[in-house]
């Protein structure tokens, strides 16, 4: 790795930013690969996923929610028993019941589809859930946020006609870029299919899987986008196609997915009545569009280098006045902000200004907000831009707009 490469990655580190801006910790009597989030962090966090139910609501998605355990008998049917035992954490209850945390969310969101029998004409079912996930990852490859025993997943399941399958992909597939264009990524697509030397590895008959590979060829093609052949990159239960994203620092990651699965629906006999009024097999689409919560953190942090954009930082606006007797006109300012859904906190510490410009830096706050006599006579506020600096002097009202119109734009 080239030595300017090198330092910008250390420089980005997440685990050093992580600390540094306060987002998350780790505790020894908690466990490694468990990972604390401090308040900044969870605003973050949320702001994130609540963009992604955004993007989700607009196509008729649905939000349902889950149990964080299940019994054996649920993983032994999905097949997840078999093929994953070794990395699930296992309970015993005091009856001797065998429960498992879990480490994935398909299996449940299938028995909430077969709550009843849907019509044709009531499909797509389409269930989104932020959720936590676990598993029995090794201590050697743990790695701060990118590699976690738990782990939050914004699943979403499409239960649909094989007909309807196209069409669902490409929805998906617009919040996938929607989404990952709002941070200046650059997509690449890659085909994950099964290895045909290997279909040990790969639940279900190979008839099933080259019907489920030839949709994802065809989606793709219809695109108009050039591919990554990915073999024996699939899911063990179907193809999928993954979204590579390179960041800031030339690096390559594998973050959404959408996975067409004709396995599971035979497994859990999921079905609509059609039009003949006969049981008809369903299929189901699985889509992450950050994958992990936490791992896509990690990305992104080093991405921005851990000065997140307006929207999204966790402090928007740092108030800051000069002295004592212009500190009621900063809190008066702050509540305005709060009051307009800014997040604003005041540093009216007995450090210099100065002192106090570099800490805000430091924090990596997208708006300083200086406030002295000349502001408090004019009822205005001195505004500066981490990035671009000294904004002059606005009115509160023009302040105020400055931020929603750069929260609004999603800069």
């Amino acid at each position: 790795m080239p030595p300017t490469q090198a330092s910008e990655e250390q420089e980005s580190d997440h685990k050093r930013l992580g600390r540094e801006l306060d987002l998350f910790v780790f505790s020894d009597l908690v466990g490694s690969g468990l990972p604390l989030w401090t308040p900044r962090g969870t605003l973050l966090r949320d702001a994130l996923d609540d963009f992604v139910w955004q993007l989700r609501q607009h196509y008729g998605y649905q939000k349902v929610e889950i149990p964080h355990i299940t019994k054996k008998d649920l993983y032994e049917k999905s097949g997840h028993w078999d093929k994953f035992k070794d990395e699930l954490f296992k309970i015993t209850t005091r009856e001797g019941h065998q429960f498992a945390l879990k480490p994935m969310n398909c299996p449940h969101h299938t028995q909430i589809y077969t709550r009843k029998l849907w019509s044709y004409k009531e499909l797509p079912q389409r269930y989104a859930n932020s959720t936590m996930c676990y598993r029995d990852e090794q201590t050697g490859e743990l790695n701060g946020i990118s590699r976690t025993r738990a782990f939050t997943q914004d699943d979403a399941h499409v239960f649909c006609r094989e007909d309807q399958v196209k069409e669902e992909f490409l929805k998906i597939w617009d919040i996938v870029e929607t989404f990952y264009k709002t941070f200046g990524f650059h997509l690449k697509i890659r085909l994950s299919f099964r290895d045909p030397k290997q279909p040990e590895k790969f639940l279900g008959d190979q008839e099933r899987w080259e019907r489920a590979e030839n949709i994802l060829g065809d989606i793709a093609k219809e695109r108009g986008i050039e591919t990554i052949p990915g073999i024996g990159e699939a899911a063990f239960y179907g193809p999928k196609l993954d979204f590579m994203a390179k960041d800031n620092l030339g690096r390559e990651w594998q973050v959404a997915t959408i996975q067409l699965d004709m396995n599971m629906p035979e497994s859990f006999d999921l079905v609509c009545i059609n039009e003949k009024g006969e049981r008809e097999r369903i299929v189901m689409i699985h889509a992450a569009i950050m994958g992990s919560i936490e791992r896509f953190l990690s990305v992104l942090i080093e991405h921005y280098a851990g000065a997140f954009p307006v929207w999204l930082a966790p402090i928007q606006v740092i108030v800051l006045p000069i002295g004592e007797k212009h500190r009621d006109f900063a809190k008066e300012v702050k509540d305005m902000l709060k009051q307009n859904d800014i997040r604003a906190e005041i540093d009216a510490s007995d450090e210099s200004l100065g002192k106090r410009v570099r800490n805000a830096k430091t924090q990596k706050i997208p708006y300083l907000f200086v406030i002295g006599n000349k502001e408090i006579e004019t009822q205005s506020i001195s505004i500066e831009h981490r990035d671009t600096g000294s904004l002059g002097v606005q009115t509160l009202k023009k302040s105020i707009e400055i931020i929603k119109k750069a929260v609004a734009d999603k800069i």
